[in-house]
Formats: structure tokens, C-alpha cells, sequence
């Protein structure tokens, strides 16, 4: 039987917070479901996602990741709508430029999934996206550096892209003789893994470029045979894969939790890079874990798990040369 295209797994996204809730028992469970947290930032999950959360459990870690709740319209002090300085950071439409070598691409403002700490929850997608102005001034900008050795393609997810677009900007950018490598960084591989298709995969293995993808799993349960199908393709195609998690209250705040990930995730291929204290965006305040806990729960990983298997603990702070380790 011939595998389901992408594209309709994305069509087929559940988008309604209570029809979610029904799917897995939970419509009378009383969970607090704020519909101008969903005005504001829709729910948007694929089911395939969805299959994988625990029926009945309230508290399971991938629903609380994607539930429009009342928590995330009370305002919090210190909490912006922009985090981590992309704003300040702006090197031309749709291109961020932060640490020396590298410049971010935002491909694109859309996503499978509607990730509720999102640090880019309210980027102005519509003035802010390179595909807005096909690419020329964010390409233009990364040839006429020659200080630029590796662009990052992020968004909202550059994987959501067809494969075409994808393409077009590659060879684009492959004009510029001073980059050596390609970042890819992606949610799809983990929450719609129909996405690594053989298109996408013809595209990799030609690049002229060494090519990371950094996906972006949070706990051990996002994943399961399809995922680690999906990572097993991208291997093969020549890519290196690393995930970066976020430290959630509720979701992966206990050494069990982030150990599992780990060991999930290696299973299936993936190397921990990455676990970010959250991004103090507006309207993820609830899923903040404090810097003392996080230290404690970094130290458990480091006495349970081999070095290659702890991921480093750090947090972004605008302004600053790199991440900042904790």
C-alpha cells in the first residue's frame, strides 16, 4: 500500500481544541480550554501526533504541548512577545543574523503543529518570511558576506515547504562559494513524518553541503515506528541528525522523563544537542521550570547517562554571542 502523502496528513490536522479533547476521552475531564488563546494561536496537530498521546490522561505530556489553555492569556512580568531578540537581530527580510558565521533563514511561517511555548508564537510572519520576497534579498544578503560559513533554515518549519521551494532556495544559495554548511531545523520529522518523502530525500543526498536537521522532540512518547522510519530515511540520505528539547513544566521536568528522551532518541538515531530553559514569550509562563530545578535535574542526567547522551542545558538571551550555558 502505498504511504499517505504529506499533504493530506497536514489537511487533516485537528484544529479544533474540544474535538481533540473527544478523541481522547477527555470532553468532560474540565481542562480549562481558552478559545482567545486559540483565536490568537491556533491548535493545529496532526493526528498521527495525536495517536500517540495517552486516551484519557489529562496530564499527558504531548497534550499538554499543543492545548490552548486559560493559563496562557495571563500576562506575566518579564514575558515579551519577543523572547530572544529576533527583532533586534534583523539582517535583512526574513534573514537573522546573531552569532558570528551563521545567519537564520525564516523560510517560512508554517508549521504542522502549533507548539504552545513557541518563542515565535508572535513573529510577524506576513513582513518577516524570505519566500515573501522569493528569496533575493535574504540570498543576497548571506552571498555578499563571505563571514558566513552555515545558514540555519528555520520558521515556523522550513520542512512544511514543498519540496520545489525547497530546492529553489538551495540553489540559490548554492551561488554563494563561502557556505559549508546547511542547517535544517524541523518539528516534522517528529510530529508528521510523512513529510521525509522520496522527493524530500533525492533533495537532501544532492546538496552541496554537509546537512544537519535538528528536530525537535520533547519527551520519549513523540516517538514511535513511523518516527523512527522517518529519522532512519533522513540517516541514509547523509544527514546528521541532533534534537533540541525545551524544559516544560508538566511535560518533561523530571529526570525520568528527560533520561527516556535521550535514550528514545538515540534509539532511533537522534544525538541530544540541546535542552533550552524556556523562552520567556507571552503566554508560556505556565510551562516554566526555575533555573535552580533545572540545574538539579541536568546533574541527575549527568550521573545516569553517558556524556554523548546529555544534552547541554543552556538558555538563549538576547544580545549575547551564543547560547548561555547554565
Amino acid at each position: 500500500m502505498q504511504p499517505r502523502p504529506w499533504q493530506q496528513a497536514w489537511r487533516e490536522a485537528v484544529r479544533d481544541p474540544r474535538e481533540l479533547l473527544s478523541m481522547l476521552g477527555l470532553a468532560d475531564a474540565g481542562l480549562a480550554i481558552s478559545d482567545a488563546a486559540a483565536a490568537q494561536f491556533p491548535l493545529r496537530v496532526p493526528r498521527g501526533f495525536v495517536a500517540r498521546m495517552r486516551h484519557g490522561d489529562p496530564r499527558d505530556p504531548l497534550l499538554r504541548q499543543v492545548l490552548p489553555l486559560d493559563d496562557e492569556m495571563r500576562a506575566m512580568p518579564g514575558f515579551t512577545q519577543d523572547a530572544v531578540g529576533d527583532g533586534p537581530a534583523r539582517a535583512g527580510r526574513g534573514l537573522i543574523r546573531k552569532y558570528r558565521g551563521r545567519a537564520l533563514l525564516v523560510a517560512t511561517g508554517s508549521c504542522a503543529v502549533n507548539c504552545r511555548y513557541c518563542f515565535r508564537r508572535h513573529f510577524p510572519y506576513s513582513e518577516e518570511t524570505a519566500a515573501a520576497a522569493g528569496w533575493r534579498d535574504a540570498v543576497a544578503a548571506i552571498a555578499a558576506d563571505a563571514g558566513i560559513d552555515e545558514v540555519i533554515l528555520s520558521g515556523g518549519d522550513p520542512l512544511s515547504l514543498s519540496t520545489s521551494k525547497l530546492a529553489q532556495l538551495t540553489d540559490a544559495l548554492a551561488a554563494a562559494p563561502h557556505l559549508r554548511r546547511l542547517r535544517i531545523h524541523s518539528r516534522l520529522p517528529v510530529v508528521l513524518p510523512e513529510r521525509i518523502d522520496g522527493g524530500l530525500l533525492a533533495w537532501l543526498g544532492a546538496l552541496p553541503w554537509p546537512v544537519t536537521v535538528v528536530v525537535h522532540a520533547n519527551h520519549a512518547n513523540e516517538f514511535d515506528q513511523s518516527v523512527d522510519g522517518a529519522m532512519a530515511r533522513l540517516r541514509a540520505a547523509g544527514a546528521t541528525l541532533l534534537n533540541q528539547a525545551v524544559l516544560l513544566r508538566g511535560v518533561n521536568d523530571n529526570a525520568d522523563a528527560l533520561a527516556d528522551l535521550s535514550e528514545r532518541g538515540f534509539q532511533a538515531g537522534v544525538l541530544p544537542y540541546y535542552l533550552h530553559q524556556l523562552d520567556r514569550v507571552a503566554g508560556a509562563a505556565h510551562f516554566e521550570v526555575p533555573d535552580a530545578r533545572a540545574l538539579e535535574l541536568h546533574a541527575a542526567l549527568r550521573r545516569r547517562l553517558s556524556g554523548y547522551l546529555v544534552p547541554r542545558l543552556v538558555r538563549e538571551v538576547a544580545g549575547d554571542a551564543s547560547k548561555r550555558p547554565l
